[in-house]
């Protein structure tokens, strides 16, 4: 079984299958980290971080897919598993083998996203991945990463997008809060129907990539990755 760490409840919902375990983060690292602990309990032997992002490189566009070729932050790294990251990256038509950035809070606006992209050459960051590979480092499990970029390197998304995820981390949208920050500046509406237009592009394309989540994918052989992209 795999553990499938992802940010959003969206996300997990659509990933969840037979022996895909999802596990959400929500923003909470802490929280995150008990989630995956309970999920290894239960018997999950790899851990792929897999949801939407945001691109550091300017050359990334909305919906394209990255597969990580390593984990990093301004004061660490993590390895992958290199045979299931290349086929991964082999199996999606377009996929982009390259580092993935991991931070504890969202990078939203693009002067933080070209200050993170020089600290680390990543090509985008979410807030997942360096907890999911730390764990699966930990524990002596592979690891790989697979993300979709929702919002590009050159875009700051309005005060409204970054309060959207809920506090409890439970990976669900605190509409309440999105409502508050409308009222207190309604003319971010275009942006935020922007960014909202985006990450349906990113999640269709994530979509897409699902079937990677086949039950032979779980198999013991990491080069017999059976999928179907049809």
């Amino acid at each position: 079984m795999i553990i499938a760490v992802t940010g959003l409840a969206r996300e997990a919902r659509l990933i969840a299958g037979p022996d895909v375990l999802p596990v959400v983060g929500g923003g909470n690292a802490a929280a995150l980290e008990r989630r995956l602990a309970a999920a290894f309990e239960s018997g999950a032997r790899r851990v792929l971080s897999i949801g939407i992002c945001g691109a550091l490189s300017p050359d990334l566009r909305v919906g394209d897919t990255i597969v990580a070729s390593e984990i990093v932050s301004p004061s660490e790294s993590f390895p992958i598993h290199g045979p299931w990251s290349r086929e991964l990256a082999a199996r999606l038509p377009g996929a982009i083998l390259a580092p993935l950035a991991g931070t504890d809070s969202m990078i939203a606006d693009r002067d933080g996203k070209a200050r993170l992209r020089a600290a680390t050459r990543a090509a985008a960051v979410d807030m997942e991945s360096h907890i999911a590979a730390r764990f699966a480092r930990l524990q002596g499990l592979p690891f790989a990463a697979l993300r979709v970029v929702s919002d590009a390197a050159g875009r700051t998304l309005p005060d409204a997008a970054r309060v959207g995820m809920h506090s409890s981390g439970s990976g669900a949208f605190d509409v309440p809060a999105v409502l508050r920050s409308l009222l207190r500046a309604p003319a971010q509406l275009p942006a935020l129907i922007r960014t909202a237009w985006e990450a349906e592009i990113a999640f269709a394309a994530l979509l897409r990539c699902r079937r990677v989540l086949h039950a032979g994918f779980a198999g013991a052989d990491f080069g017999e990755l059976a999928l179907d992209m049809g």
